[in-house]
Order: C-alpha cells, then structure tokens, then sequence
C-alpha cells in the first residue's frame, strides 16, 4: 500500500456543512501496509526484500521507487494490470487525522514467493486484500522449514489462515478475542493460551495497546511487558513496526523475551510520532538506555 498524508492548517469551519475547512501546506508518501514492515526492517537490517502486488498505476510506480531507494529488493513484487495499487490518504491539521480516504478494489491475485531463497526470517503482514492466500501460507511454512528461518505472522481475522512453522504470531487484542469468538470480559492470558494452541505457532505476541504486550510461549507463563510510550499521536503502522522489531531481533538471536521488549520499545517510539512511521536502530537504543 501507499500511504498518503495531506498536512495542513485548519482556520475555520466550512459553509456548506459541519466540517473543518483545512489549507493543505504540504504532501507526502510513505510506504504503508506490508511495504512499511520492510520499511522498518531495513532499518535493522541491510538485506530486505518484499514481495506483494500493486497496481499498473502512478501509485504502484511511487511505492516502488520509494522502496528501491531505500535499499529495499522490490523484484518478487507483481505489478497487476487489472487492479490499482492501495492508496490510503490521511489529512492531518493542528496535529490530528482529520479524516482518512482509501482508494482500493477487490483482488484476486496472490503474491508470489517464486525464486525466494536462503532468507534468515520472513515476515507476513497480512491485510485480507486477497494477496495472502492458503497455498502462499504453505509455500513459506515449507520455505521457513527448510532454511530453518524465524516464520513471523501478522494476521487478519478477516483471512482464516492455517499457518504451518509459525515461530510467531501478532494479533493486537481485539483480534485475538474476535479469532476466538471470546466475550470481551474474557481473561487475556486464557484468551491468549487457548491462541498459541489453536494456531499451533511458537510463540504468540499479543499487542494490548497502552497496556503493553503479552508474550505466551509453550511450557511457560505469560509475560508481559508494560507499554514504553510516552506520548501518543498516531497508532498508524505501529503493529508493523512491532513485528519487523519482533522478528528482527529473534533473527538475531534474541531470547523472546528480549525479543518481545524491543518490540515493544519499538512501537513505544513509533506511537509518538505523526504518520505512518519507522524506528531507528539509534532511537531504540537510546530508549532503553534513558529506561536503566
């Protein structure tokens, strides 16, 4: 997807209805969706690549060539003649989203993993968008078999997924209780427990917005990690950022634990900047050196 943000001022309330007039003072593009997980790896990681559709479009060529400079393989990406690429347009004023207008089409067309080899992770951020299909599931289930490689998912309750040799698994709240049809009074850690289970995944991050994380790994008790935000403008790409730190830092080496706190720290500094939003590896750094 493309992520589009339309920044301005806002003076006075429009004539012709009940709505902010706003003077547009800048433009920009960013990636968005699973673009902005690569994104956000490249910043921990000097070899990423993406794969995914867009469309034959203006946007498809933006996000591409934004992608491309910055050091992001764009060759497994599918440019499709027959739909547009997802564009997503934010007006921001006095430091708020005013309203959002996303411009899409049903898809039918799957990614492709063709030619895919020798990878350390893969990262699924799955939108329901049509690209994430079963035999795509199967094929990078085998994929991260075979290279024995961290299989990180990001999924959508909207897109019932069998995941195969998932080493981790990203729902925020809501998703997890709408996954399992639990009652909103339900316990977390049940909720939670009952997931990694039914997902058959390793380890399972459950995202609690200003609650923090809950890590739930097999054989031990839920750990959870409070949230490092300090202040809060937008929660847009924050799930992403917190699965490409998750997976970085398991690709790594990391202990889930140690895994789940830099993901958290990550999506602590991403929330506390406006638009959709990548952490460096300097400001991560320096969060958890300001926290000792």
């Amino acid at each position: 997807m493309l992520d589009e943000f339309v920044w301005g001022k806002v003076s006075r309330i429009s004539p012709e209805a009940p709505v902010p007039v706003v003077h547009v003072t800048r433009e920009t593009c960013v990636p968005g969706g699973a673009a902005n997980v690569a994104r956000n790896l490249r910043e921990f990681s000097a070899h990423v690549a993406v794969a995914g559709t867009v469309g034959a479009d203006a946007a498809g060529e933006r996000l591409l060539g934004d992608l491309t400079q910055r050091g992001i393989n764009v060759a497994h990406v599918r440019r499709d003649g027959d739909s547009v690429t997802i564009v997503k347009t934010r007006i921001i004023a006095r430091h708020q989203q005013v309203v959002r207008v996303d411009r899409e089409q049903p898809r039918t067309a799957a990614a492709s993993i063709a030619g895919i080899e020798a990878v350390d992770a893969v990262v699924v951020a799955d939108y329901a968008k049509g690209v994430i299909t079963q035999s795509v599931a199967d094929a990078l289930g085998e994929l991260a078999s075979k290279d024995d490689a961290v299989l990180a998912i990001d999924p959508s309750p909207k897109n019932p997924i069998q995941w195969r040799n998932a080493t981790v698994i990203k729902p925020n709240r809501e998703e997890a209780f709408r996954a399992l049809g639990a009652h909103e009074n339900a316990s977390t850690e049940a909720v939670g427990g009952q997931l990694l289970e039914r997902w058959h995944t390793r380890l399972l991050l459950l995202t609690l917005g200003e609650e923090g994380m809950m890590l739930f790994e097999r054989d031990k008790p839920p750990y959870h990690t409070p949230t490092r935000a300090r202040e809060v403008f937008d929660v847009s790409g924050a799930g992403d950022t917190a699965i490409a730190a998750m997976t970085a830092a398991l690709a790594g080496g990391a202990t889930p634990i140690e895994a789940a706190e830099i993901a958290n720290g990550a999506s602590g500094i991403v929330v506390g900047k406006l638009g959709t939003a990548a952490v460096t590896l300097d400001e991560l750094a320096g969060s958890f050196e300001g926290s000792r």
